[in-house]
Protein backbone atom coordinates (compact mmCIF):
# COMPACT_ATOMS: atom_id res chain seq x y z
CA UNK A 1 0.00 0.00 0.00
CA UNK A 2 1.52 3.21 -1.04
CA UNK A 3 2.64 5.73 1.75
CA UNK A 4 0.56 9.06 2.58
CA UNK A 5 2.80 11.94 1.86
CA UNK A 6 2.81 14.70 4.95
CA UNK A 7 1.53 17.09 2.08
CA UNK A 8 -1.59 15.00 1.12
CA UNK A 9 -2.44 14.80 4.64
CA UNK A 10 -2.11 18.38 5.48
CA UNK A 11 -4.14 19.36 2.39
CA UNK A 12 -7.06 17.11 3.06
CA UNK A 13 -7.04 18.71 6.71
CA UNK A 14 -6.93 21.98 5.54
CA UNK A 15 -9.76 20.47 3.09
CA UNK A 16 -11.44 19.38 5.90
CA UNK A 17 -11.19 22.53 8.24
CA UNK A 18 -12.62 25.23 5.49
CA UNK A 19 -15.25 22.68 5.22
CA UNK A 20 -15.84 23.38 8.64
CA UNK A 21 -15.25 26.92 8.98
CA UNK A 22 -18.08 27.13 5.30
CA UNK A 23 -20.58 25.49 7.93
CA UNK A 24 -20.50 26.66 11.10
CA UNK A 25 -19.87 30.65 9.35
CA UNK A 26 -23.01 30.03 7.42
CA UNK A 27 -25.00 27.87 9.81
CA UNK A 28 -24.03 28.62 13.32
CA UNK A 29 -22.14 26.39 16.03
CA UNK A 30 -24.74 24.50 17.37
CA UNK A 31 -26.58 23.87 14.08
CA UNK A 32 -23.56 22.86 12.09
CA UNK A 33 -23.21 18.86 12.44
CA UNK A 34 -20.32 16.49 11.38
CA UNK A 35 -22.46 15.20 8.71
CA UNK A 36 -22.55 18.88 7.49
CA UNK A 37 -19.23 19.06 7.87
CA UNK A 38 -18.82 15.67 5.71
CA UNK A 39 -20.21 16.74 3.05
CA UNK A 40 -19.46 20.35 2.59
CA UNK A 41 -15.60 19.18 2.25
CA UNK A 42 -17.06 16.08 -0.52
CA UNK A 43 -14.82 13.49 1.26
CA UNK A 44 -16.06 10.48 3.28
CA UNK A 45 -17.11 9.99 6.87
CA UNK A 46 -13.82 8.08 7.65
CA UNK A 47 -11.50 9.95 6.15
CA UNK A 48 -12.96 13.13 7.67
CA UNK A 49 -13.13 10.94 11.17
CA UNK A 50 -9.26 9.79 10.63
CA UNK A 51 -8.44 13.38 10.98
CA UNK A 52 -11.15 14.83 13.51
CA UNK A 53 -13.34 12.71 15.96
CA UNK A 54 -15.86 15.64 16.65
CA UNK A 55 -17.21 19.08 15.66
CA UNK A 56 -15.40 20.75 18.70
CA UNK A 57 -11.80 19.60 17.48
CA UNK A 58 -12.70 21.06 14.07
CA UNK A 59 -13.63 24.29 15.31
CA UNK A 60 -10.40 24.18 17.39
CA UNK A 61 -8.69 23.78 14.26
CA UNK A 62 -10.54 26.58 12.90
CA UNK A 63 -9.40 28.99 15.64
CA UNK A 64 -5.84 27.21 16.28
CA UNK A 65 -5.39 28.27 11.79
CA UNK A 66 -6.45 32.08 12.95
CA UNK A 67 -4.79 32.72 16.01
CA UNK A 68 -1.61 30.94 14.18
CA UNK A 69 -1.92 33.71 12.07
CA UNK A 70 -1.70 36.45 14.32
CA UNK A 71 0.94 34.20 16.61
CA UNK A 72 3.31 35.06 13.11
CA UNK A 73 2.04 38.75 13.31
CA UNK A 74 3.03 39.29 16.36
CA UNK A 75 6.45 37.63 15.89
CA UNK A 76 7.12 39.89 12.89
CA UNK A 77 5.94 43.08 15.23
CA UNK A 78 8.40 42.08 17.90
CA UNK A 79 11.36 41.26 15.45
CA UNK A 80 11.35 44.82 14.32
CA UNK A 81 14.13 46.84 17.12
CA UNK A 82 12.11 50.51 16.86
CA UNK A 83 10.12 51.39 19.79
CA UNK A 84 6.60 49.69 20.21
CA UNK A 85 3.43 51.64 21.08
CA UNK A 86 1.34 49.27 22.77
CA UNK A 87 -2.29 51.41 20.74
CA UNK A 88 0.02 50.85 17.77
CA UNK A 89 0.37 47.47 17.95
CA UNK A 90 -3.27 46.77 18.91
CA UNK A 91 -4.32 48.82 15.62
CA UNK A 92 -2.07 46.44 13.51
CA UNK A 93 -3.61 43.54 14.99
CA UNK A 94 -6.84 44.86 14.43
CA UNK A 95 -6.76 45.70 10.64
CA UNK A 96 -5.61 41.95 10.68
CA UNK A 97 -8.70 40.24 12.25
CA UNK A 98 -10.95 42.49 9.06
CA UNK A 99 -8.39 41.24 7.26
CA UNK A 100 -9.29 37.51 8.32
CA UNK A 101 -12.91 38.51 8.45
CA UNK A 102 -13.45 39.26 4.96
CA UNK A 103 -11.05 36.30 3.81
CA UNK A 104 -13.42 34.06 1.79
CA UNK A 105 -14.83 30.69 2.95
CA UNK A 106 -16.64 32.11 5.64
CA UNK A 107 -16.01 34.87 8.57
CA UNK A 108 -14.01 33.36 11.14
CA UNK A 109 -14.48 36.30 13.37
CA UNK A 110 -18.27 35.17 13.81
CA UNK A 111 -17.03 31.44 14.91
CA UNK A 112 -14.17 33.16 17.20
CA UNK A 113 -17.17 34.57 18.60
CA UNK A 114 -19.17 31.58 18.75
CA UNK A 115 -15.80 29.40 19.93
CA UNK A 116 -15.29 31.93 22.86
CA UNK A 117 -18.83 31.33 24.51
CA UNK A 118 -19.18 27.92 24.18
CA UNK A 119 -15.53 27.74 25.78
CA UNK A 120 -17.25 28.80 28.82
CA UNK A 121 -18.80 24.91 29.65
CA UNK A 122 -17.36 23.18 26.81
CA UNK A 123 -13.69 21.95 28.51
CA UNK A 124 -13.14 20.24 25.43
CA UNK A 125 -12.92 23.63 22.92
CA UNK A 126 -11.63 25.69 26.24
CA UNK A 127 -8.81 22.99 26.55
CA UNK A 128 -7.81 22.60 23.32
CA UNK A 129 -7.74 27.03 22.89
CA UNK A 130 -6.02 27.64 26.32
CA UNK A 131 -2.26 27.49 24.21
CA UNK A 132 -2.87 29.26 21.98
CA UNK A 133 -4.89 32.21 23.88
CA UNK A 134 -2.33 32.11 26.37
CA UNK A 135 0.19 32.09 23.69
CA UNK A 136 -1.49 35.70 21.88
CA UNK A 137 -1.52 36.58 25.66
CA UNK A 138 1.91 36.78 26.14
CA UNK A 139 2.67 38.45 22.89
CA UNK A 140 0.86 41.20 24.49
CA UNK A 141 2.84 41.21 27.82
CA UNK A 142 6.23 41.26 25.90
CA UNK A 143 4.47 44.54 24.25
CA UNK A 144 4.22 45.86 27.38
CA UNK A 145 7.39 45.28 28.38
CA UNK A 146 9.20 46.23 25.25
CA UNK A 147 7.07 50.01 26.00
CA UNK A 148 8.43 49.80 29.13
CA UNK A 149 12.19 49.48 27.71
CA UNK A 150 11.64 52.01 25.58
CA UNK A 151 10.22 54.44 28.36
CA UNK A 152 6.47 54.79 26.61
CA UNK A 153 4.41 53.14 29.10
CA UNK A 154 5.11 53.40 33.19
CA UNK A 155 8.05 51.03 34.65
CA UNK A 156 5.92 50.36 37.87
CA UNK A 157 3.00 49.03 36.29
CA UNK A 158 2.71 45.29 35.87
CA UNK A 159 2.87 43.96 32.19
CA UNK A 160 0.97 40.88 33.20
CA UNK A 161 -1.72 43.04 34.05
CA UNK A 162 -1.93 45.27 31.34
CA UNK A 163 -1.30 42.41 28.71
CA UNK A 164 -4.48 40.51 30.39
CA UNK A 165 -6.62 44.25 29.48
CA UNK A 166 -5.10 44.39 25.95
CA UNK A 167 -5.88 40.81 25.00
CA UNK A 168 -9.51 40.98 26.11
CA UNK A 169 -9.63 44.51 23.90
CA UNK A 170 -9.53 41.74 20.74
CA UNK A 171 -12.70 39.86 21.39
CA UNK A 172 -14.56 43.51 22.98
CA UNK A 173 -13.75 44.50 18.90
CA UNK A 174 -14.79 41.47 17.46
CA UNK A 175 -18.36 41.53 19.54
CA UNK A 176 -18.84 45.11 19.08
CA UNK A 177 -18.18 44.57 14.86
CA UNK A 178 -20.41 41.84 14.91
CA UNK A 179 -23.85 42.52 17.40
CA UNK A 180 -23.36 46.57 17.48
CA UNK A 181 -21.86 46.83 14.01
CA UNK A 182 -20.96 50.88 14.55
CA UNK A 183 -17.55 50.06 15.32
CA UNK A 184 -14.29 50.50 13.32
CA UNK A 185 -11.01 49.95 13.45
CA UNK A 186 -10.38 53.91 13.00
CA UNK A 187 -12.99 54.52 16.13
CA UNK A 188 -11.72 51.14 18.27
CA UNK A 189 -7.91 52.67 17.94
CA UNK A 190 -8.67 56.01 18.76
CA UNK A 191 -10.20 54.55 21.96
CA UNK A 192 -7.07 52.48 23.00
CA UNK A 193 -4.95 55.61 22.20
CA UNK A 194 -6.71 57.76 24.38
CA UNK A 195 -6.84 54.68 27.25
CA UNK A 196 -3.44 54.26 26.49
CA UNK A 197 -1.42 57.20 25.86
CA UNK A 198 0.62 57.59 22.47
CA UNK A 199 0.94 59.27 18.94
CA UNK A 200 -3.13 60.06 17.73
CA UNK A 201 -4.06 56.86 15.75
CA UNK A 202 -4.16 57.37 11.66
CA UNK A 203 -7.13 57.09 9.94
CA UNK A 204 -7.32 54.39 7.55
CA UNK A 205 -10.80 54.90 5.97
CA UNK A 206 -11.00 50.98 6.59
CA UNK A 207 -14.50 48.88 5.79
CA UNK A 208 -14.80 47.41 9.06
Amino acid sequence: MPKVSDEYRLARRQQIVAAGRRCVSAHGFHKTTMADVIRESELSAGAVYGYFKSKDEIVAAIADEALGTVDELFRTILADERPLAPAEVMRTILEHVITLAERPGGDVTRIALQAWAEAVHNTAIAALAREKYTLVRNHYVTVVRRAQADGTVDPDVDADHVGQVLFGMLPGFVLQRLVLGDVTVDSYAAGITALLGGPPAQQTGERG
